[in-house]
């Protein structure tokens, strides 16, 4: 293994900070002045701050816009964005995605791989349904002229089914995948996929897209009890005033909640609020625990940078920088590409070993010529600080990258709300499992947001001539002809703190009045660094009762300290525009309070270490793979919605350590 050069390592240091700075600049050339506030076909502004509208959509990444770009034209859309268009995880997705398009792959070799990844966890019909619509989702981003990487002229193409431009693509590999199925536009996938999509959506007479549109909460209207989604409220950072949109249907298509964490691949606007509008409208949560750390992040200060799997795909190594030693080789026959949680954890336990806060992965071993040809992106990013991965190894560590869980979904979208619909980062299909397959992200995106795109006209004829009461009068005749409900066998109900509960059997939409004069942004700034702190050092890799327990017990101090003990006290939609803007930052961070909460107490009622989500004190598998799932904020639900459901638990004795921090957490 080459060791560094001195100089370079050194300019690498003092240069780091400018990977970050690279990674917060705003796409180019994407003429948002020109779509921001351009009201078109049949959508409609007033001057009351009202917006009607066909289908809003509450995200602008991969699966908003797979959305609205396959819903028919004659539908009004408007996509909101939370910040700058491309200001998203799709955007930063470098790998590609992973489809059987190989004359050598089967998609029943794709689902198999994914099955293994998932350990257990993944839901086998959404994961069929899925990863069969792997080639027609190719095709699909192809159509909408989406540059991916071909095959050079000179190399044989016999290896790719035949048809279409899919003949043409090349494709790479990368870690769980039994063979090459991950077609890319060279390392940088997810923004060339993002730039023709965007400015598909731009010419599309139908689709309104707002820039720094933040949605704060979903519109329901209850009728005999039961949710139907009928719009967001939502604040416009151009005007620094609020909206309200009414729709016949919503997509929540938001993103993950990486930045939770203090190394994460997300950029700032993935704080996991669809989840949370989606729980308090009256949605499932399931599997909050499953977060997946990249093995691979840039190991300079708090960089977001990550150095794509697909290094590992074409022959990358990770070696001990002390010793020289290619540590993957004794854990897994796979190597560098076993799954991602087995490395990740692979290489914290090197880290806490050497106590240098990195490993190093190399590729300086391929040919200088292939490395610049195929991954440009992370070659010259690298370079411009001082890394020349051609000759010097990289310096690597974990980085929070991926939401196992989310909105409970099917694999059409549906939710447990009616005329709410999720896709993405944000929803849980049971596609990804305890641990998400490398690249499988971009294909749910497009599969599910497509599958929307089928079935939301069918629920608008459905609903268009039925009033609100009468739609669920017969079950029978009415929803269950409408609106099909995820579903799931066995799973067990996370308990959640006191507070929580007892205000989730409450009339959640009472007002609720927060004199936040008392907290200043100082405070605020501070508690926002120092929960992504916690949440990484006690809800990071590896796992335990006693920090889970000690976690909960300061978040519920930070909630104390900011009066938001009260799950309602993250309504702010009734306020003035005034008041919002001045209360948003504490807003925002008391539902993340809320939410690292749900996320912690998952992790702490999950006796058992499987995929992403291990367990210093439970590091074995339990006998039978169950689901966790957080029932809905809005707790008057029809009662059928769990009719077809199992309800079990997890059936592991409690160490002591458990039965004493149990006792710690229920007083929260």
């Amino acid at each position: 293994m080459p060791k560094r050069k001195s100089n370079a390592w050194q300019q690498a240091v003092i240069l780091s900070k400018t990977v970050h700075y690279l990674l917060t600049l705003e796409l180019p050339n994407m003429n948002e002045a020109r779509v921001l506030g351009r009201a078109k076909n049949n959508a409609t502004t007033d001057v009351n701050d009202v917006r009607q509208t066909d289908v809003l959509i509450i995200g602008a990444g991969l699966a908003g816009l797979s959305t609205a770009l396959a819903l028919p034209k004659s539908l009004s859309i408007m996509i909101l964005s939370k910040a700058a268009l491309g200001v998203c995880s799709s955007h930063y997705a470098q790998g590609g995605i992973a489809a059987s398009l190989d004359k050598n792959d089967s998609i029943a070799a794709h689902i198999a791989d994914t099955l293994v990844a998932g350990a257990g966890l993944c839901e086998t019909d959404n994961t069929t349904n899925i990863l069969s619509a792997g080639q027609q989702a190719v095709q699909w981003l192809c159509d909408q002229g989406v540059p991916f990487t071909k095959i050079p002229q000179q190399e044989s193409k016999d290896h790719i089914k035949s048809g279409f431009e899919l003949s043409q693509l090349h494709l790479t590999k990368e870690g769980g995948h039994g063979c090459r199925r991950v077609a890319h536009a060279d390392d940088a996938t997810g923004r060339h996929i993002m730039e023709a999509l965007i400015l598909k959506a731009q010419a599309a007479s139908n689709i309104t897209i707002l820039p720094y549109h933040e949605a704060l909460n979903l519109l329901t209207n209850s009728a005999n009890q039961n949710n139907q989604c009928q719009g967001a409220l939502v604040f416009d950072h151009n005007n620094n005033r609020k909206l309200t949109f009414h729709s016949r249907a919503v997509v929540m298509a938001s993103g993950g909640l990486g930045q939770l964490f203090k190394r994460a691949s997300a950029p700032n606007v993935c704080v996991g609020d669809g989840v949370m509008m989606a729980w308090k409208a009256g949605c499932r949560l399931a599997n909050l625990e499953f977060i997946q750390f990249h093995p691979t992040g840039l190991a300079l200060d708090d960089s977001s940078f990550l150095i794509s799997e697909a290094l590992r795909g074409e022959g990358g190594r990770l070696y001990c920088p002390q010793t020289g030693k290619r540590f993957m080789l004794g854990i897994d026959k796979r190597a560098e590409l076993a799954p991602r949680d087995i490395v990740a954890r692979a290489i914290a336990e090197q880290i806490n070993e050497n106590e240098l806060g990195y490993v190093h992965l190399d590729v300086s071993h391929l040919p200088a010529a292939f490395i610049q040809a195929h991954f440009p992106q992370i070659y010259q990013t690298l370079l411009d600080i001082g890394i020349d991965i051609t000759t010097d190894p990289i310096p690597v560590a974990p980085t929070a990258h991926y939401s196992c869980g989310g909105v409970m979904t099917s694999a059409n979208g549906l939710t447990d709300v009616l005329g709410l619909y999720a896709a993405g980062e944000v929803a849980y299909t049971g596609l990804h499992g305890a641990n998400r397959l490398a690249s499988n992200s971009l294909l749910e995106c497009v599969v599910v947001g497509r599958n929307i795109a089928a079935d939301l006209p069918r629920y608008l004829k459905a609903t268009e001539k039925l009033d609100t009461t009468s739609i669920y009068s017969s079950l029978d005749q009415s929803i269950h002809g409408i609106w099909t409900l995820p579903t799931l066998e066995d799973y067990q109900r996370i308990t959640l703190p006191p507070s929580i509960e007892c205000e989730s059997n409450s009339n959640v939409n009472h007002n609720v009045n927060v004199n936040v004069s008392t907290n200043t942004n100082a405070d605020i700034t501070a508690i926002t660094a120092e929960l992504k702190a916690l949440m990484t050092s006690h809800m990071g890799i590896t796992r335990e009762a006693k920090s889970l327990a000690q976690a909960l017990v300061q978040i519920q101090k930070w909630q104390q300290q900011l009066n938001c003990t009260n799950p309602n006290q993250t309504d702010i939609g009734n306020k003035d525009n005034a008041t919002i803007l001045n209360e948003l930052p504490y807003f925002q961070l008391a539902r993340q309070l809320l939410l690292a909460t749900l996320v912690i107490q998952s992790a702490y009622q999950r006796h058992e270490s499987r995929g992403g989500h291990y367990r210093k004190d439970y590091p074995n598998l339990a006998s039978k793979p169950i689901v966790s799932v957080i029932a809905p904020l809005l707790n008057s639900l029809p009662s059928h919605i769990y009719a077809s459901d199992k309800f079990a638990v997890v059936g592991q004795e409690y160490s002591q350590q458990d039965k004493l921090s149990q006792s710690t957490v229920s007083t929260l």
